[in-house]
């Protein structure tokens, strides 16, 4: 069943009944005593808050999927769903996943295979293996698990979508900069974020429940470097070459403040810090660009501080013939 309407096509007054999926729900109490459930509730085209006054109904559990009836109203000039029915899905209730969760635009295995066959065609033998191996102990959970819990690529398959994004624009910034070591560069996009796994809780669905207590003591810069420390010794990888990828992991945020203790110190760990600020931007613009109205602005993208203008006229496309009108 096709969904009507989504979430982000809504206006203040329309009424939604259809499935969504849970992705927080806390049962609070009001200023009057009365208790009330606060949710976030979403679909693919994104999510919303939402308020159940009848103060008898449980909260349901995170990444479950519900059916709600209710009216979208405004709250702050921010969109707020009204429920008036909520109920966990029966057996024979016609609903698409797929409609319901954000997804990365291509299949898990084909991204995967991407990133693979990148790696496979390392000239560097020891560098080769070590990557693979890395890759090889992460497991099932490069297939679903998202590349953050709120910003950039927090979808199902993030990880893997942030990471094959970067593999691509970082070919063709060495095809302007030959002096680039590709190979060297190629496995610090693939390796940077690995740990994000190990940091982050999520389910099958790419939803992040909450961060590890290795991720919230540790971090995936730090838990990356000595994932990759102790599988570069154990394969008898180069030292130097081991400890170019660390540093590339550890100051691939730039800053201490965004948690890299080391700028980028070498050509390729400097473009490997940009390829992922620019990739995380420009999935955040996209997401957010695609709820403002033509001429009109963005609400302010805590990520960036700022509002984004989104532009009246669509982009002239190579091949494709300009209206005439």
């Amino acid at each position: 069943m096709k969904q009507q309407p989504q979430l982000a096509e809504m206006i203040k007054g329309q009424v939604f009944d259809g499935f969504l999926l849970v992705r927080t729900a806390t049962q609070r109490t009001s200023s009057n005593g009365g208790k009330y459930l606060d949710m976030t509730l979403c679909d693919i085209s994104g999510e919303v808050n939402a308020k159940m006054w009848d103060g008898l109904t449980p909260p349901p559990d995170a990444a479950q999927v519900v059916r709600v009836r209710g009216m979208m109203l405004e709250y702050n000039s921010r969109p707020q769903l009204r429920v008036d029915k909520m109920r966990q899905v029966e057996e024979g209730d016609d609903f698409d996943m797929d409609a319901l969760t954000p997804c990365a635009p291509l299949p898990p295995g084909e991204m995967l295979d991407e990133i693979l066959n990148r790696v496979d065609a390392f000239a560097d033998h020891q560098l080769k293996a070590l990557v693979l191996k890395r890759l090889e102990e992460c497991g099932d959970k490069l297939n679903y698990y998202p590349a953050a819990s709120k910003l950039h690529h927090a979808e199902r398959s993030g990880l893997l979508h942030h990471t094959s994004t970067m593999l691509r624009a970082a070919a063709a910034v060495c095809e302007v900069y030959p002096t680039l070591d590709a190979d060297l560069l190629a496995a610090g996009v693939v390796l940077h974020d690995l740990c994000k796994i190990t940091e982050m809780e999520a389910d099958e669905i790419g939803m992040v429940s909450d961060y590890t207590a290795e991720g919230m003591l540790i971090g995936h810069l730090v838990q990356g470097v000595a994932e990759l420390d102790r599988c570069g010794r154990q394969l008898g990888v180069r030292a130097e070459l081991l400890m170019m990828l660390e540093h590339m992991i550890l100051s691939h945020h730039d800053l201490p403040e965004y948690g890299s203790p080391k700028p980028p110190m070498f050509p390729e760990a400097e473009v490997l810090h940009v390829l992922d600020l620019m990739d995380a931007r420009i999935f955040e613009m996209n997401r957010a660009l695609q709820n403002a109205q033509p001429g009109g602005f963005t609400e302010r993208i805590w990520s960036l501080d700022r509002k984004l203008y989104r532009r009246r006229e669509q982009p002239v496309r190579p091949g494709v013939a300009e209206d005439d009108n």
